[in-house]
């Protein structure tokens, strides 16, 4: 063959590192903090939903392209009952494959190739993937640590736009550094998005989980309903990752051509799962507040098992992931060290290079998840604790 058979686009990615160290976590028998799933199911009365929508017949043939009605209706019911926005269900959502497809079917239609995407990095490994099937040019912002957090310099993401710059890929809550944008940081977005005429694609899929601050839509800052496509899903709120029902509201134009390009993607997916996940947003606000308060015991209880480890932990304001400092372990290699760690202590996590281009900045970062139960980040932290004997 003259020619390598991997589109030219796609030959820097290879297999996640996901796959990877979910594969070591296997073969060494070692608890895998690694991937970000849960380890228990969501709600019953959710999978029950599910049940007898299967048993019903509803979704068990194509839905409609932009998702089932009840689902688009008890989305843009979601966004008026928890940030006071208003979507038309029938012109202003769509049901998508997750957010990953979500992402990359809003990348696609928005993006011509050499447009640039500014990103904040390190960022959700699908992001560089998709900017790069559809053409466009990543340019990376790096969040920086501060203390026990990581900021955005709004600056250097002032710096990073050209006229060649086309969006902003926006995620906050942030993976993998836990960070929660604040109104002030959010407002400059978005002033920089109007003064300079960019698109912003916000995906915040962890909004139900934030500690100790709230999650504000960027789409809720003047001047921004036009120019946002918002993007959420069901995973991380109701813990059932493999349906994978995600959605997108935004102004009519922008989720038409979202659904221009989705349509080539899956067309569509997980038909009862939609009316399950429909039953699911309308739950009370104690579901919400209780996985939220669950996953702040979790995180407090690693985090502080990891810095009885020594480790230098940055605490989470949101998500489910943990980012570490090895330095203070004498490690620098954070690729090395995940590779090793199975067998020192049979723990595994994920090194934060992989979501870096400068992959030098994240080199000495590590991510650990904790939507774990409680007795198996217990036994986690036990584990780790031999490398602070270590």
């Amino acid at each position: 063959m003259g020619r390598p058979p991997l589109n030219h686009r796609l030959a820097a990615f290879g297999t996640t590192i996901f796959a990877e160290m979910s594969a070591l976590a296997v073969r060494t028998g070692a608890i895998n903090l690694g991937q970000g799933f849960p380890d228990t199911d969501g709600p019953e009365e959710v999978r029950e939903a599910a049940v007898r929508a299967l048993r019903e017949g509803r979704g068990n043939q194509y839905p409609p392209g932009p998702g089932v009605p009840e689902l688009r209706t008890a989305v843009s019911e979601h966004q008026r009952r928890w940030y006071g926005l208003g979507f038309d269900p029938d012109t202003e959502v769509l049901i998508t494959a997750g957010a990953t497809e979500a992402i990359a079917a809003s990348l696609l239609a928005l993006v011509e190739p050499g447009d640039e995407v500014i990103a904040l990095e390190p960022y959700y490994d699908s992001y560089a993937a998709c900017v790069a099937m559809a053409g466009g040019v990543r340019v990376p912002v790096t969040l920086r640590p501060d203390g026990d957090t990581f900021r955005l310099d709004l600056d250097e993401l002032r710096a990073a736009v050209t006229d060649r710059t086309r969006l902003i890929l926006l995620n906050t809550p942030h993976n993998p550094t836990g960070t929660v944008l604040t109104r002030d940081e959010l407002a400059a977005v978005a002033e920089l998005a109007v003064e300079r005429d960019l698109l912003v694609v916000t995906d915040e899929v962890y909004e139900h989980l934030v500690f100790g601050t709230e999650h504000t839509p960027l789409v809720s800052f003047p001047g921004m309903r036009e120019r946002t496509v918002t993007i959420s899903s069901s995973g991380k709120t109701f813990s059932f990752t493999g349906w994978k029902v995600g959605w997108v509201t935004g102004a009519p134009e922008l989720v038409t051509a979202v659904r221009s390009a989705k349509q080539y993607l899956t067309y569509v997916s997980a038909g009862p799962f939609q009316y399950a996940v429909a039953e699911a947003l309308a739950l009370p606000d104690a579901y919400f507040h209780g996985i939220r308060d669950d996953l702040r015991a979790k995180r407090d209880l690693l985090a502080d098992g990891l810095t009885d480890a020594g480790f230098h932990v940055f605490r989470p304001s949101g998500t489910y992931f943990i980012t570490t400092d090895i330095r203070p372990l004498g490690e620098t290699d954070g690729f090395a060290f995940c590779r090793s760690l199975p067998e020192r202590c049979g723990v595994v996590a994920v090194p934060n290079a992989v979501f870096y281009d400068h992959q030098d900045q994240g080199s000495p970062f590590v991510r650990f998840a904790f939507c774990k139960r409680e007795e198996v980040l217990t036994d986690a932290v036990a584990r780790l604790k031999t490398l602070a004997a270590g």
